[in-house]
This record gives structure tokens, sequence and C-alpha cells, in this order.
């Protein structure tokens, strides 16, 4: 409801408590002392608090849609651009936005220690993007893939990009800060992404046959 201060002054107090403790840790009364209101306000304005979790859910991605990661190609368009096109908007979503936000820690907490408030809202948020990406995967695997080998074909791709996300952390133990900034931003790691998984796919060159700039290697008589 827009414009009742109250509803909004308990989702902006409800995430950041959420993302910092977990939907268990967090109570009721706790949400509504620090948003100034009623502890019944919450049942009030959203029946519960495995809604309001489910609703400050909602709130985060529609902050941050997926209309890039699913969209219409014209016909024709070569399968590695919608391959490229796809892990590049799914890095967006995790690395575009600052690491600490609490709208970033909420969805990887969700992400990987799932609860059942917010089970349900999440696959269906997920589903449709996931879904894109095996249709994008069909246009290369074998029609009689069996489907679980499907499925971890594309989880291989999305394991790549999330990774990325939960070692925020541990990268800058083990690489230099130069290294980080010019090889690992989202438009670094989306070529990189791309082009290991079409060369697993077997639609590009080895990388063990490109330079560093992602080009394959031009040298006679020498075979890499």
């Amino acid at each position: 409801m827009a414009g009742d201060t109250t509803r909004d002054r308990i989702l902006q107090v409800a995430g950041p408590l959420f993302a910092e403790r977990g939907f268990e840790e967090v109570t009721v009364r706790e949400i509504c002392e620090r948003a100034r209101a009623n502890v019944a306000a919450v049942n009030y304005y959203f029946g519960g608090k495995e809604q309001l979790y489910v609703e400050t859910l909602s709130q985060v991605c529609a902050r941050r849609p997926d209309e890039q990661i699913v969209r219409q190609w014209p016909p024709g368009t070569p399968v590695a651009q919608k391959l490229r096109h796809y892990i590049r908007s799914v890095l967006q979503h995790l690395l575009g936005g600052s690491a600490e936000s609490w709208e970033v820690r909420l969805m990887m907490r969700e992400i990987i220690k799932p609860t059942e408030a917010g089970r349900e809202f999440l696959r269906e948020h997920f589903r449709r993007g996931f879904e894109h990406l095996l249709e994008i995967l069909d246009e290369i695997l074998p029609p009689d893939m069996p489907q679980h080998r499907r499925h971890q074909t594309a989880l291989s791709i999305l394991g790549q990009c999330v990774y990325y996300r939960a070692a925020s952390r541990v990268l800058p133990l083990l690489l230099a800060e130069d290294e980080l900034k010019q090889y690992f931003g989202v438009e670094q790691l989306a070529e990189h992404i791309t082009q290991f998984s079409l060369a697993a796919l077997g639609l590009s060159d080895p990388l063990a046959a490109l330079n560093s700039a992602g080009q394959t290697r031009r040298s006679s008589g020498q075979k890499c």
C-alpha cells in the first residue's frame, strides 16, 4: 500500500534483520519495536511473519528483475550469443551491486540455506530463468540426452556464476588486488565462463588454444 508508512517501516526494518540473522532468529516483536509499530501490525498488514518474509523477498526480486535474463531473440541469433547474454545477466544480478548490501546477503542466505517460508516463492522466481537456460542448451545438447544430464549441464554453468559471489571474501586472500580489478569484473567473468562452457560443450576451441584475449592462437605448424 503506497503511502502506508507503518507498513513501509516494517518492510524497511525486516529486510536488513532477516539478512543479518535469518528468518528463524528474528522475532515479530523485535521488528515492530524497531519499526515503531504495534506488535499486531505484522499480522494486520502481512498476515504473519512468514508472509512478511515472502514480501521482503518479493521486493528484493522486484528491484532486481529478471527481464534481462529472459528475452525474446530474433530468428537466427547464434546460440553462443544467447548463452553469453544469459551468463552476463546472472553475474550482473550476483555481483553488480554491493556485496555487502542487505538485499544481496538476504538472497544468498536464502539460496545457500533455504527456509520453508521462502522456498516456494524462490522456486517460482528462479524456475523461469532456469528454464530459459535449458531452452538455450537445447539448441546445443543432443535431443536424446537424459533430463538429469540436461539439468547437470545447466547447473554446472550456473555454479560457476554463483561461486564468484559465494567466494567474494576468499578471492582477495588468493589473488592480487590488481588482478581482481582487471580480470574479475562482471564483463571479464562473463566472457571467461562463456568461453569455458562453450569449450566444454564442443562449440569452441579448447581453452588451451586461446590467448589472453580469448582469441584462437594462430601459429603455423603448431597445434595447441
